[in-house]
């Protein structure tokens, strides 16, 4: 892919990974060292006639400069299989190149004619080492990071944002961020990070996810990370923290049986009944009494040992 980009000859791809992982970051690589046209577009926020638009403004600008145009979708999954046959003629016949950024599976949520003329680039989680380099140079940058703050973190700060940030950049800078902004400073102007004051953040942002927006993608993210990390206490934390925001029980319990396929599968054959059986447990008793369905569930897979996952063998 690198070579494609600094040749200016990159071919449609799709960006596969989780919250945080580096999707809109490299396309906004790809836009600023790229020649060709690039336009930014979200299926979250915009629907087909902004598209349409969009692609005019292609036609003419390929008509009339000989100029090609990338358009950056992000969350293409959010568009259904109709709306997403829209893009289909224009990435074949040049109009557009195509990048779009997804948290979901491809192969599922994304059309096969889509998929046949793109190549698929999969993200992993971002490893501790790389949320250290990322806070610790977003501390002294005072034009994009919080260089203008005087801040001085305690031990450990650090190694507690990233231990709730599970792979995730944007996670771990917005509490650090959230942190420093919330902490008032001192008669010399420091601004002192604890460990308290990072968890009295994080209980703080759980009052502001959004059960359809990137909070929820970036939560959900975590208890999957949590569970395939081993770390029971975490994954209690992270479900305890989205029915306390609100969400949908049914979905944390969908997306447990989904974890159990997909993570554990025969390696444990019963986590599957124990998902499925914490999703009954829901619908028959109901809310406050079925978020111990839930905890028990999650706790139970946070301790198995996790194989590879069953849609990458199957593929």
């Amino acid at each position: 892919m690198r070579k494609a980009i600094e040749k200016d000859e990159l071919q449609s791809i799709i960006l596969w990974g989780p919250p945080g992982s580096g999707k809109t970051t490299l396309a906004r690589i790809i836009a600023k060292i790229t020649r060709t046209h690039f336009v930014s577009f979200s299926a979250a926020i915009s629907g087909v006639p902004a598209l349409r638009k969009i692609i005019k403004e292609a036609q003419d600008r390929r008509r009339y400069y000989n100029q090609k145009t990338i358009l950056f979708v992000d969350e293409i999954h959010r568009f259904n299989k109709a709306q997403q046959d829209a893009f289909l003629p224009y990435v074949e016949d040049g109009t557009i190149i195509l990048i779009g950024a997804t948290t979901e599976n491809p192969s599922f949520e994304v059309i096969s004619p889509l998929l046949s003329r793109s190549t698929v680039y999969i993200l992993e989680p971002l490893s501790q080492e790389d949320l250290k380099n990322i806070l610790e140079k977003a501390l002294p940058d005072k034009e994009k990071g919080l260089g203008k703050y005087k801040v001085k973190l305690e031990p450990k700060v650090l190694d507690f944002i990233i231990e709730l940030a599970y792979g995730d950049a944007r996670i771990a800078l917005n509490i650090l961020e959230f942190a420093v902004m919330t902490t008032k400073p001192d008669t010399q102007g420091i601004r002192t990070i604890t460990l308290k004051t990072i968890e009295e953040v994080v209980q703080k942002r759980c009052l502001r996810y959004d059960k359809t927006g990137e909070e929820h993608y970036n939560i959900i993210s975590a208890l999957h990370k949590s569970m395939r990390d081993s770390d029971p206490d975490a994954a209690i934390y992270w479900v305890a923290r989205m029915l306390e925001a609100g969400e949908n029980p049914l979905y944390i319990a969908r997306r447990l049986v989904r974890f159990a396929s997909e993570d554990i599968g025969n390696a444990d054959p019963q986590a599957l009944q124990v998902a499925v059986a914490a999703m009954q447990a829901v619908h028959f008793l109901g809310m406050p009494e079925g978020n111990l369905s839930l905890t028990q569930a999650a706790t139970y897979l946070a301790t198995l040992p996790t194989v590879a996952r069953n849609d990458k063998r199957m593929r």
